[in-house]
């Protein structure tokens, strides 16, 4: 692959880690901000989830998108999230595929199962912390 097709897959790469970082950071946040533990742990019983689940997953939700927007051990962190989302994929399985159905469909939750998948096959791209020291955003192979 030549040296600029390699960059720009790179930074492709980057924008699909960065995305779902902020998406995570954004989700867990929510759930300790606007929604509180307590009212996210409710909200686990009544969708049949142990309620403590509330205080793994929030704090989880939040690391991971910071580690996915800065770089950090994308491919384990991406890994990891699967499981979360397979979670809230079986939260909306019941309401239909599309996300704006009452109480949202299962269409985005599949699309971040599919995201994360790909992420944690493709490694972080461009412009993360685990890249430095190699010289360049992009020095290295990009499922570095």
């Amino acid at each position: 692959m030549k040296a600029n097709q390699q960059t720009l897959q790179d930074y492709g790469i980057a924008i699909l880690r960065i995305a779902l970082g902020v998406m995570f950071l954004a989700h867990g946040l929510l759930k300790v901000l606007v929604f509180t533990l307590p009212g996210t742990a409710g909200f686990f019983e009544s969708v049949g989830f142990p309620g403590f689940a509330a205080y793994i997953v929030a704090p989880a939700e939040i690391l991971a998108g910071v580690a996915l927007i800065v770089g950090f051990r994308t491919r384990l962190v991406a890994a990891a999230t699967i499981p979360l989302l397979i979670g809230a994929l079986s939260v909306h399985a019941g309401n239909g595929w599309v996300f704006s159905s009452a109480n949202g469909g299962w269409e985005y939750p599949a699309y971040l199962v599919v995201a994360a998948i790909a992420q944690a096959l493709l490694g972080s791209g461009a412009l993360a912390v685990e890249r430095l020291g190699a010289g360049s955003p992009v020095a290295r192979p990009h499922g570095a």
